[in-house]
């Protein structure tokens, strides 16, 4: 495949030769802007995890000019779409030539992206989903571990299925039940990894003492979930777990109340991350419980502006009126990678050395620390991945309308403040 980084280094060879040939050469302007090509899902069903784009990347550039830093963001809507996701990478490389692409948002989003830039050798950054689908996901051949090779050219951040399976059985633990389990688990990247019977839920469940109904997989947009409501009646199933996009769930969760299926717990990924979700269900929201990325108490500061968890999402709610979503804090902390990454490069337009400091990075960001040093991963993962905390909580009605996200568990991660314990629901 000839890249685009063959093209620049036969063009660069060109240059040179017209250099020592007394021809002029065209010189790269000391002042050109570093161009940043973001992608994630703004619109369709996944739309909630790019709620707070603007908001940050507005906020990025504007501390930036005040640092006297020349940066440009070329933004990309995925569109909720694995194939447009790949097609704009494309084009964030070919047509906008960027320096450096950041990716957020569900392996729909960010797995070809990394991919498309891993191929054209473009130096990429991603997050918001776990390393596994991430990871595993883009391996020619996925169920051969022995086939696996890292990437030179993309790097993600983000916690794993290890983690959400401890914070929700650590959830479930504060409960009584008969640790009978619904999963809910759709045919997308997401729902394959977490109900993979190696890696996902099902052999964690069964050494703990969890009996698991999996009534297989579906697809996403379902209109009757019927079916799964049925199969987890039938298994006596207190506790509901998977990971579901919002529409998906709120349809989940409304036929389930109408079929009189009435768990004492629902520990829910992806769609019960955003506020909007749960206030779609009224009262029927209150103590459904999912995993905790990110929260404005989390103790950690942005190595770009300096502010606190707590500052970023009070300015987000006061930018926009609405409540603070979790991938604030990720979108955050993607370009103060960025910045990091750029500083330590020398150079941005050599996609090598980005890459090479990428890989070097040990920053503290508005999510926690990051660095790719191995820590707390497999080696075949160590290189590309960075692993960031994760707590759990429930939803809670609040006296005057709205619900709160109080965490409930933090033994994954102590030093995120705990704000009251599990309560079944009602």
């Amino acid at each position: 495949m000839f890249t685009r980084r063959d093209f620049l280094k036969t063009t660069a060879a060109t240059g040179a030769l017209a250099v020592t040939s007394g021809l002029a050469a065209p010189a790269i302007a000391q002042d050109a802007a570093i161009k940043l090509g973001y992608v994630s899902p703004q619109t369709g069903p996944l739309a909630a995890f790019g709620e707070a784009d603007k908001f940050v990347i507005d906020s990025f550039l504007a501390t930036t000019k005040s640092m006297g830093l020349n940066y440009e963001v070329v933004v990309k809507d995925s569109q909720s779409n694995p194939n447009r996701a790949a097609e704009v990478a494309k084009e964030l490389i070919v047509t906008d030539e960027v320096n450096l692409i950041l990716v957020a948002s569900t392996p729909e989003t960010t797995n070809p992206v990394a991919t498309t830039c891993e191929a054209e050798e473009m130096p990429c950054i991603s997050t918001v989903a776990p390393w596994q689908p991430w990871f595993i996901g883009q391996q020619g051949n996925p169920g051969d571990p022995g086939s696996w090779k890292p990437f030179n050219f993309a790097y993600h951040f983000f916690w794993g299925l290890e983690d959400v399976i401890a914070v929700f059985t650590n959830m479930w633990a504060q409960i009584e039940t008969n640790k009978k389990v619904g999963g809910l688990f759709p045919n997308d990247g997401d729902g394959n990894a977490w109900g993979d019977k190696v890696v996902g839920f099902p052999p964690v469940l069964e050494r703990m003492g969890y009996g698991l109904i999996d009534p297989g997989r579906y697809q996403n947009m379902t209109d009757d979930f019927s079916a799964q409501i049925n199969a987890f009646k039938s298994g006596q199933c207190e506790i509901i777990t998977g990971v579901v996009i919002p529409p998906d769930f709120t349809t989940f969760w409304n036929q389930a109340k109408q079929q009189g299926f009435a768990p004492k717990i629902a520990s829910i990924g992806k769609a019960l991350l955003f506020p909007q979700t749960v206030e779609a269900l009224g009262n029927a929201g209150h103590n459904l419980s999912s995993e905790v990325w990110w929260t404005p108490s989390h103790p950690f500061k942005s190595s770009l502006t300096g502010e606190s968890t707590a500052q970023v999402a009070d300015a987000f709610t006061k930018a926009t009126n609405r409540p603070w979503t979790q991938p604030i804090g990720f979108a955050h902390a993607l370009f103060e990678l960025a910045v990091d990454a750029m500083k330590r490069a020398g150079d941005p337009t050599d996609g090598d050395a980005v890459a090479e400091a990428i890989a070097a990075t040990k920053l503290d960001t508005l999510v926690g620390p990051i660095a790719w040093d191995g820590k707390g991963l497999p080696p075949f993962a160590a290189k590309n991945i960075a692993k960031t905390p994760l707590v759990g909580g429930q939803w809670r009605l609040k006296d005057g309308g709205g619900y709160d996200l109080v965490i409930t568990d933090n033994k994954t991660a102590p030093n995120i403040p705990v704000g009251g314990k599990m309560e079944a629901i009602a």
